[in-house]
């Protein structure tokens, strides 16, 4: 599970969701740079433990493996178990771990899939709707989408949040996107009502949530004023950035912010995007190392914060 580590009771402890590749193994890489100590966590054994040699080969000796699937719940425990018998504390949660919520018509881990001369002389848009034509929409794929990027996500974040408070400093970052916006709701009474967080519950994001996978299923999706275009990975983006300023209202003592890292090349977005997961981890780790006493309840976009619509 992990090897020696050379802990020192002042080094921050770090744990990033879905950490074995991507803007995940960067955001690694980054933080155990800063003299942070790294739990490197995926759901893939195999693959986690070689994305820590990988890291440790680099002189990076501070990070250790732990298995989590953030839609297993005893995955989660043991994680939760693990933290507290090992630190007593967690420092920083970076939640990154997601999936696209569509199917995808070519292989996403296949890296030679998108080659650089398809994609020549595209801009941004170009680029989200060629990945958006070798993609289909199902309910099945939506459904995987709001459990992992949602509930998964908030699973983690409620065993993980007693580690969260014994820490001086605890701080979460949410990975979101410019895809989670309150703009892209064409429903402005539903639009106003997510953005009205003093009123907000999370009873009611349920609500929400199971009313959009019912008008999916029905085929109502864009006639009930939903986003088109990556549907579920943008109303479960929705709902995470509306948790995280219901949870930083709640936990003061906390910071809880949301982070969109930019379109980064990764297997998600079939290697389309224009910016490298280095970049993409570095909008992400800035947001993580803000100095204490930043803000809370806030959305950052490429590292600087914005606003929720």
């Amino acid at each position: 599970m992990d090897g020696a580590i050379s802990t020192f009771p002042s080094a921050r402890i770090a744990v990033v969701t879905g950490g074995n590749k991507g803007i995940g193994l960067e955001v690694c890489r980054q933080l155990a740079r800063n003299g942070i100590t790294v739990v490197l966590t995926a759901r893939d054994e195999t693959r986690g433990a070689a994305a820590v040699e990988e890291l440790r080969e680099q002189g990076l000796s501070d990070v250790m493996f732990h298995q989590l699937d953030i839609t297993d719940a005893s995955s989660i425990a043991r994680l939760a178990d693990f933290l507290k018998t090992r630190f007593g504390r967690l420092d920083i949660l970076i939640n990154n771990a997601a999936f696209g919520g569509v199917e995808y018509a070519r292989d996403p881990a296949d890296g030679s899939v998108t080659s650089e001369e398809e994609l020549s002389g595209m801009d941004r848009d170009q680029r989200l709707e060629w990945l958006w034509r070798n993609t289909r929409e199902t309910y099945d794929a939506a459904k995987k989408g709001l459990q992992t990027n949602y509930y998964g996500t908030k699973h983690v974040i409620e065993a993980l949040l007693p580690l969260l408070q014994a820490s001086s400093d605890g701080i979460i970052v949410n990975v979101s996107s410019d895809f989670g916006l309150l703009r892209l709701i064409k429903n402005e009474e539903l639009k106003q009502e997510l953005n009205k967080v003093e009123k907000l519950t999370e009873e009611r994001l349920d609500e929400v949530l199971a009313t959009y996978l019912r008008d999916f299923e029905a085929g109502e999706v864009e006639a009930r004023g939903w986003p088109m275009g990556f549907s579920a990975y943008k109303v479960a983006k929705v709902a995470m950035n509306a948790y995280s300023r219901i949870l930083a209202r709640r936990h003061p003592e906390l910071r809880i912010n949301c982070a969109h890292p930019g379109y980064v090349s990764t297997d998600m977005t079939i290697h389309t995007g224009p910016l490298t997961p280095e970049e993409g981890a570095g909008n992400l780790v800035k947001v993580a190392l803000l100095p204490e006493g930043g803000p809370t309840g806030a959305y950052f976009a490429l590292g600087e914060e914005a606003a929720f619509v």
